[in-house]
């Protein structure tokens, strides 16, 4: 087995660090305090091929593939994951089209994606279906050439910046639950869509999130993303594939944590001698390390597997399960670590905390992810 990078991953990693410290470390503050969105710094990291990274070149993309992706989200994530999760989340909802549109649908959408113009949304998430995707509302009823779409979705990543929209959407009402779903684009500014900004958020208050309501919206049934019926399948691939990025997001937050923690250890001083030469200084710092080093190995390979075209979806789903529990738990001891001076914004390690928590709740809850690696477990 072979662990190295290779020589382009680690330009990209040492690239994408270079970005974030760049273009990050002065707005951070400005952006966590007022929920300010920043698509200058989305444009300027797609001229750079930041944005939609894991798309393939023929569309647009880098084509760093998804171990690429999640390296450069590493990278973003240790400097401000909310500005970073703008970068990396732009493409949120086209890889369902890369996965199951039409070819016309990925000359459209991803090239313009990848260049900074557009942004896509995932319009997923409903006020009682979250985690249980099945429990979704939206209706799309067909109309002549049309769909007519009436819903509400919650807590939509990019939702009030986004230039297009793919919904899950009701459109096999007959059908068993989970063959009633399919996959639609929706035009942002298309006649009967209305987008509220959500405020007050505990962390990543840089990203945009929103509420999305959905009135008689009517879109071509070109729009249908690969066949009708199919949607939840669809969907389920997607989250496979994009929690291999929320694992990322966690290891680099992690490993900025552990960075901070130990500049700091060794510079102050208790009771006559470094906080590092503690021993439960000490035990934090390696509990923080093993944590990390251990999700790196879940991420990067769930990412690889993916790359070759061997998919562990089980390991993506671990990946991002312990993601969670290690961004949560290096925050903290941050924090701890830091003394008072963690509970003010003087240092980053209050806002790494604050930003940590969500990877334990979206794409998949760390609930969700323990009953994914159950399931496949027993069906072994």
């Amino acid at each position: 087995m072979d662990f190295e990078l290779t020589e382009e991953l680690k330009m990209l990693k040492d690239m994408a660090y270079k970005f974030a410290v760049a273009e990050f470390t002065p707005i951070s503050k400005d952006c966590d305090e007022h929920e300010k969105y920043t698509p200058e710094i989305r444009k300027k990291a797609a001229q750079n091929g930041l944005v939609g990274a894991w798309i393939p070149e023929e569309y647009g993309g880098a084509g760093a593939g998804i171990l690429g992706n999640a390296i450069i989200t590493e990278e973003l994530s240790k400097v401000d994951m909310g500005i970073g999760l703008n970068v990396v989340a732009a493409t949120f909802g086209s890889e369902s089209i890369y996965q199951y549109g039409s070819e016309d649908q990925k000359q459209t959408y991803l090239p313009r994606i990848c260049s900074g113009e557009w942004l896509s949304a995932g319009a997923f998430t409903e006020a009682d279906a979250g985690t249980d995707v099945a429990g979704y509302r939206t209706r799309a009823v067909k109309d002549g050439d049309d769909y007519v779409i009436n819903g509400n979705k919650m807590f939509i990543t990019n939702g009030t910046n986004c230039h297009f929209m793919v919904a899950q959407c009701i459109t096999n009402p007959d059908q068993k639950r989970h063959g009633s779903f399919s996959l639609i684009i929706i035009p942002a500014d298309a006649k009967g869509v209305t987008r509220e900004k959500i405020r007050g958020k505990l962390g990543i208050r840089a990203s945009d999130t929103a509420v999305i309501t959905l009135e008689d919206v009517r879109v071509p049934q070109s729009n249908l993303v690969g066949k009708e019926g199919r949607g939840f399948i669809q969907l389920m691939h997607f989250f496979d594939t994009t929690r291999v990025m929320v694992a990322a997001q966690g290891l680099g937050l992690s490993e900025a944590c552990l960075e901070t923690s130990i500049k700091y250890c060794k510079e102050r001083t208790a009771f006559g001698t470094a906080l590092g030469n503690y021993q439960l200084t000490q035990k934090k710092l390696a509990e923080m390390a093993i944590m990390i080093e251990a999700l790196r190995g879940l991420a990067y390979k769930s990412a690889w597997l993916i790359d070759v075209g061997r998919p562990d979806y089980h390991l993506a789903a671990m990946a991002k399960f312990y993601s969670g529990q290690t961004a949560v738990f290096c925050a903290n001891n941050a924090v701890e670590l830091h003394g008072g001076y963690g509970y003010i914004d003087e240092y980053s390690v209050q806002k790494w905390y604050r930003d940590a928590k969500i990877l334990e709740l979206y794409e998949g809850t760390k609930e969700a992810e323990i009953m994914t690696i159950g399931r496949t477990l027993q069906a072994k």
